[in-house]
């Protein structure tokens, strides 16, 4: 099954936590903070929403940061992914 996003929508798949610190400490599954960083997986075609103009500015494979709590989670074939808002994008890691 394949998802094409609407408009300004981004499909993102999360990217695991880390398992161990820097130090070297391995933390449990209870310590692990959700990670915010995420791939993209597929992009809308942007256009007009809201009566503005919207140009997306990520594209597939581009790693990105997004807020804590934005999108809606599914769930497609085992594999968990977030449908947010381009605008809920904060920024392209490199």
């Amino acid at each position: 099954m394949k998802l094409t996003p609407l408009s300004d929508r981004v499909v993102l798949k999360m990217t695991e936590a880390e398992e161990t610190t820097k130090g070297g400490i391995i933390l449990t599954g209870s310590a692990k903070e959700k990670p915010s960083v995420a791939e993209v997986i597929a992009v809308g075609p942007g256009g007009m929403v809201d009566g503005n103009p919207v140009t997306m500015t990520v594209k597939p494979g581009d790693k990105v940061i997004t807020d804590k709590y934005a999108g809606t989670k599914i769930t497609l074939e085992d594999v968990e992914y977030i449908i947010v808002k381009q605008g809920d994008i904060l920024a392209i890691v490199e």
